[in-house]
């Protein structure tokens, strides 16, 4: 392996001395929370606003750890291995990514709707099979899943190069490899990647403190709280009532 990336043991190291020793700082999350609380901005604007911010501090809070591991990433930019991994959020992103969708720029906006027209077309048979593993018992539903080479949904495979790359959610942007970007080609769950995964919990409580002040002040928005922000599908599956919703107007 290449001196420049990191050995298997190199990042094990490194995630001890994470473990051990680096604090992070949950006050950032905060004052993204309170400047929007705090702002005149409707209560739709608050929350598209508050989930892409919070989404920013967790790449933000990424490469503060990446520096104090002395850590850089191999990703780069059309490589899609991780793009084959399964999906899962809840209502209320699905919801809020669809908001902002709807909110780009007309092109761009019907560009990347015919995307997901013909995504769920040329790959229904698929995405009926590797939505219905059992996420929940099944060990091994993440092998079988990106066994199935099923495109993530934002992915454009002529270019692999992510449609929504800015508002891409948690699990997309917190799975990293600091090792030759051969294991990632060669193995469907290499060892060697990295998960800050651990962050969801930061920003998820940042996003749902948002929700539950809109909420007690019975300001109306998109969101259904608290429900949408306990409901947990596949990206496929939210995508598949963007188009129909899409269709039916």
């Amino acid at each position: 392996m290449s001196s420049e990336y990191l050995s298997y043991q190199e990042i094990l190291r490194k995630c001890e001395l994470l473990n051990e020793q680096y604090e992070l700082n949950d006050e950032y999350f905060g004052n993204i929370v309170d400047q929007l609380l705090a702002s005149d901005r409707s209560a739709n604007e608050v929350i598209m606003d508050g989930f892409q911010q919070l989404l920013q501090q967790v790449s933000e809070e990424m490469t503060k750890m990446e520096g104090f591991m002395d850590a850089k990433a191999s990703c780069f930019m059309g490589c899609a291995f991780c793009c084959y991994f399964p999906i899962i959020i809840t209502e209320l992103e699905a919801k809020t990514m669809k908001r902002i969708i709807d909110n780009w720029p007309e092109e761009r906006r019907q560009r990347i709707m015919n995307h997901l027209e013909q995504y769920l077309s040329t790959y229904k048979d698929e995405i009926e099979h590797v939505t219905s593993l059992d996420r929940e018992n099944d060990p091994d539903f993440k092998r079988k899943y990106i066994a199935s080479q099923v495109p993530c949904p934002m992915l454009d495979t002529e270019t692999n190069m992510c449609m929504a790359y800015e508002i891409r959610p948690i699990p997309c942007r917190t799975y990293v490899n600091y090792s030759d970007p051969k294991v990632c080609a060669e193995n469907y769950l290499p060892k060697e990647t990295f998960s800050y995964e651990f962050l969801y919990e930061f920003y998820m409580g940042a996003l749902n403190e948002i929700l539950q002040e809109l909420y007690e002040d019975g300001e109306p928005n998109f969101v259904d709280y608290p429900t949408d922000v306990w409901q947990y599908d596949y990206l496929a599956n939210w995508v598949k009532d963007w188009v129909s919703t899409e269709q039916n107007s």
